[in-house]
């Protein structure tokens, strides 16, 4: 660990995109606003939003820009970092609250250790969401990050800093995800190929406010997150053995697909029920820490409801992957694949056009 500069030298710039956010737009800024010490910069941007999100955030006194249709949060991010003259960008989602000492334990990380370029965090194991898909998607992504490894190979935009002047020397955020995606991790890609390092620091967590649906985390994972990132990891060359795409998750895809075609043979093939037995039974063993975890946090009911959710998703993570796979060999071969390297975004030019509001 190389030794950084006092935390009270970093400036700190919070950054919020932010489309039709509402209450919980409201409750995130708020939790902004409350910190201490506080950020020395509160950027809102918002993506053309309807719902008077920025002009709320104006009337509460915060530095606003405005894009007059909806670009993604990339996009919006993109312009905040421009905007913003601190040492470090805190990028914070506009559904999420943060804990009152979240700027200063981001300092502090930086301060520490000079070689570090970005740092990310988690959700907390207190959802704001009451109904069942939204815990359970929570404590998923709670436990997942809380068992990874510090060293992290991927960046997260929901909670996540990284210096200023790295930032922009990546080219910031891919702009052709001009909905909620990817963005983050591609961003994180790239960072760890230019040898940045980026932290997950554990004790950095966040409350996170999202209501989940069947359609909406459909959605979600297969389009915005699977098959894009399946396409990612294709064009990069490789997987990493980190978070969501870890050997244990592959091995996971494989038995679930596996069990599943045993079921639907043993009409005809009696036998080989047998096989989907112990399949299932690898499969719960492998991820037996994650289900304990449920049954310590929710009890014994939620535990068992959550199984075969995370089967579920499993097997669509799979049926993605192949979609995903399908559409670089596709884009390969009409010469439509996006390169690897990155050019700066639109957004981190002086000339973008855009609204502001302070």
């Amino acid at each position: 660990m190389s030794t950084g500069i006092p935390s009270s030298l970093l400036t700190v710039a919070v950054i919020v995109p932010v489309y039709n956010g509402g209450e919980r737009f409201r409750a995130s800024l708020g939790s902004i606003r409350q910190t201490v010490p506080p950020p020395d910069e509160v950027i809102v941007i918002g993506d053309g939003d309807t719902d008077g999100s920025s002009q709320y955030a104006e009337a509460a006194g915060v530095t606003v820009y405005r894009f007059p249709h909806p670009g993604g949060p990339g996009r919006a991010r993109n312009l905040g970092a421009t905007k913003a003259t601190s040492d470090l960008l805190f990028f914070i989602d506009a559904d999420v609250t943060v804990p009152e000492n979240v700027i200063e334990q981001a300092r502090d990380v930086f301060a520490r250790d000079a070689d570090v370029a970005a740092i990310i965090g988690s959700y907390d194991d207190q959802p704001g969401e009451s109904n069942f898909l939204s815990q359970y998607r929570n404590l998923l992504h709670h436990y997942v990050h809380q068992n990874a490894r510090e060293e992290a190979s991927t960046f997260w935009g929901a909670c996540g800093a990284i210096r200023r002047e790295v930032f922009l020397a990546m080219g910031g955020f891919d702009e052709t995800y001009r909905r909620p995606s990817i963005e983050d991790i591609e961003l994180g890609y790239r960072l760890k190929r230019a040898g940045h390092r980026i932290r997950l620091c554990k004790s950095l967590q966040v409350t996170h406010w999202k209501r989940w649906t069947i359609a909406s985390m459909l959605q979600a994972d297969f389009f915005q997150r699977a098959v894009p990132w399946t396409q990612l990891i294709h064009r990069h060359r490789g997987f990493v053995n980190d978070l969501n795409i870890g050997i244990s998750g592959r091995v996971s895809v494989m038995l679930v697909c596996g069990l599943l075609g045993a079921v639907l043979l043993a009409p005809w093939q009696p036998n080989i029920l047998v096989a989907a037995v112990v399949m299932g039974l690898i499969l719960f063993s492998l991820n037996v820490r994650l289900y304990r975890f449920f049954l310590e946090k929710r009890g014994f009911r939620f535990a068992a409801q959550s199984i075969p959710w995370h089967w579920l998703y499993f097997l669509y993570s799979g049926v993605a992957f192949a979609v995903g796979t399908a559409r670089y060999l596709v884009d390969r071969h009409r010469g439509g694949e996006k390169p690897a390297a990155f050019l700066p975004s639109e957004s981190l030019q002086p000339e973008s056009r855009v609204e502001k509001r302070e």
